[in-house]
């Protein structure tokens, strides 16, 4: 049964929690201009004492504090939905209002995706939101620019005993925590099962040897982004700065096997049975019964399910043989969580409202309205959890065939330079004879060399 707004009131009780801050720089600047870099990592958690309340009642107090929030969400949470006429994202913030009536809060929402924060924040901290959502790959990004407050206290206490270690791991960065994790982060496959079986969607090498005909692409992924390519260099045994927490291993993406990574990707490429994925032109082609199978996340599953219905199938990725050995291809895993901008005036609503959208009524929310795999290990637990083809699929990825992203300062250099190597994959730029000195050039640019 759907959650529906009611739960506003149903929540009451269960929100009236004592109240933690959080580091970082806690002043307001009056300017409204970011004048200097907030230093987050140094600054201890202050904790301040529980209001008075009148929980009961369900509306502000007399001397209730006014607030003002500007809360940045994905679309997706913005999006009317069955019983949420003004999106999941208003449903959770106005159940927070009215539970908290030591408080008067005026929510204002802005649209920004989780993998667009790190550029559309650091724009302009003192206009970005107070409350935003992101990826946790962009923390190392968001706290050199001051844009992610440092948090402690009881709220990070209940973050990291409801998340399993590696969730909680996610979102720390230099001993410290920066976010609460709500979901998962990865990339996995989906197949369409009229091409496809269970068994042959095991190797890549299988799904690409397949006659599916002339019409139809058997493989659709984004070659040309940096977080889809790491996959192959991953099942050819290379290493992106060791087991992804020592800078000091740096990238040997460029030995032999690396090398020959680069060789096989330039014959996928150039393949006719594979389709660099653009403008989500593979959920189309899923529409139209001319695609085999398609490397992306759950964020798409909607999208996928309503072309294909009960033909979906879902998997963790592939083995693929390269330089004669076969290797599980593995994707990045880590997760999206709710951070807090150090400019906001008001920190101790702002942590607790941001702790209550990853906490888990809003993780069962984003699940039951959205397919979101929830992170707290509660909701996990439950029957319709665990019963659910599409988080099931994502549990095999990260627990079989995933590695930790790096969360490591070194990473910003990552980024750009695959990318530019993906274009060129694609565009054709990169061929068998120039593949080692397009590799080399590439590790130099992740090296920053």
């Amino acid at each position: 049964m759907k959650l529906k707004k009611v739960i506003a009131t149903m929540l009451v009780s269960a929100m009236t929690l004592g109240l933690v801050g959080c580091g970082g720089n806690n002043a307001s600047n009056t300017s409204g201009k970011a004048t200097a870099t907030p230093d987050t990592s140094k600054t201890e958690t202050p904790e301040t004492e529980t209001p008075a309340t009148d929980a009961a009642s369900a509306t502000p107090v007399a001397d209730a504090k006014k607030v003002e929030l500007l809360v940045w969400s994905p679309q997706e949470d913005q999006a009317p939905r069955d019983g949420y006429d003004q999106g999941i994202l208003a449903a959770m913030c106005e159940a927070f209002n009215t539970a908290h009536p030591e408080w008067d809060i005026t929510f204002t929402y802005g649209v920004c995706s989780e993998g667009d924060a790190k550029d559309v924040v650091t724009k302009d901290l003192a206009a970005a939101g107070d409350v935003y959502m992101y990826a946790n790959d962009q923390i190392p990004t968001l706290v050199d620019a001051g844009a992610l407050a440092k948090l402690g206290g009881s709220y990070v206490d209940d973050m990291k005993a409801s998340n399993d270690e590696a969730m909680s791991n996610s979102v720390t960065y230099n001993d410290g925590v920066y976010g609460f994790p709500y979901t998962p982060n990865t990339w996995f496959m989906f197949y369409d099962k009229t091409k496809f079986t269970e068994e042959e969607v095991k190797s890549l090498d299988t799904m690409m040897a397949k006659d599916l005909g002339s019409d139809v692409t058997n493989l659709a992924m984004a070659l040309d982004n940096s977080w889809y390519i790491e996959a192959f260099y991953y099942a050819a045994g290379c290493q992106l700065f060791g087991d992804g927490t020592q800078p000091e291993m740096g990238c040997d993406f460029d030995n032999e096997n690396g090398v020959a990574t680069t060789k096989y990707l330039v014959n996928l490429a150039a393949n006719k049975k594979f389709s660099n994925e653009k403008d989500k032109s593979s959920i189309a082609k899923f529409q139209e019964r001319k695609l085999g199978a398609y490397f992306t996340g759950s964020w798409d599953y909607d999208a996928i399910y309503k072309a294909l219905g009960d033909d979906l199938g879902m998997a963790k990725l592939p083995t693929v043989t390269i330089n004669g050995t076969e290797g599980q291809m593995k994707s990045f895993a880590g997760s999206k969580a709710v951070g807090v901008n150090p400019m906001c005036e008001n920190m101790d609503v702002a942590v607790a409202l941001a702790s209550y959208l990853a906490g888990p009524e809003c993780q069962q929310i984003r699940f039951e309205t959205r397919n979101i795999a929830p992170t707290n290990k509660t909701v996990a637990a439950s029957e319709a959890v665990q019963s659910n083809p599409l988080v099931a699929a994502q549990a095999a990825e990260i627990s079989e065939a995933a590695m930790v992203q790096p969360l490591l300062a070194e990473m910003a250099t990552y980024w750009t330079p695959t990318d530019s190597l993906g274009k060129e994959l694609v565009q054709g730029d990169i061929t068998e004879a120039n593949a080692e000195a397009k590799t080399q050039a590439w590790v130099k640019g992740i090296l920053g060399k």
